[in-house]
């Protein structure tokens, strides 16, 4: 039997990504968004207003980073999700982590984060079906320590998802299973 329930934002788990840009003195700015995705193989897709400080750096700069928060800094990610930089103007600061510059965009990536995608600004929708912000993935970068030989491990990215029936963090890990492999047990 099934239980209907009011959430409507119900596709669990959702990503923690950390969406970075330079703000117009060239400080950094940090936006916690759940609601991104990969649009294509080299294309991001984030569904983001334009009332965030971060997307109107975007606008400016052409260009961001998305990076996969981890359990070791869950303060840190969730602290970018409940202050703005358009009140909290060392909003990065605040958190301690470090930046440094992409060699390929005009954006900071995080040291501090495991894997960080560098994003040219693609375009803006905001029409009423419109997606928000579109970008091309120019780079991938992993940390050495989240790595097995040229393959990042995601048990040791240590990722977190964001729960929206509980707002809760919680970690993805434990292999449980080889994608376009285990399926054929099934095929007759």
């Amino acid at each position: 039997m099934r239980k209907n329930i009011k959430t409507t934002e119900a596709i669990f788990p959702m990503p923690v990504l950390m969406i970075a840009t330079y703000n117009e003195d060239g400080t950094v700015d940090v936006m916690n968004a759940a609601w991104g995705t990969m649009l294509s193989r080299n294309e991001v897709i984030l569904n983001l207003t334009k009332t965030h400080k971060t997307v109107q750096n975007m606008l400016k700069r052409k260009a961001f980073t998305v990076s996969i928060a981890d359990s070791k800094h869950v303060v840190e990610a969730d602290y970018f999700g409940v202050v703005s930089g358009n009140n909290t103007p060392n909003k990065f600061a605040n958190s301690g982590l470090t930046a440094t510059k992409s060699e390929l965009v005009d954006a900071p990536i995080i040291n501090e984060f495991p894997i960080c995608l560098e994003c040219e600004f693609i375009e803006y929708q905001d029409d009423p079906y419109g997606c928000g912000v579109i970008g091309k993935v120019v780079n991938v970068s992993a940390l050495e320590q989240v790595m097995k030989g040229d393959t990042v491990d995601i048990d040791l990215v240590d990722a977190i998802t964001f729960d929206p029936y509980t707002h809760g963090y919680y970690k993805v890990n434990g292999r449980v299973g080889n994608a376009f492999k285990d399926g054929f047990q099934l095929k007759k």
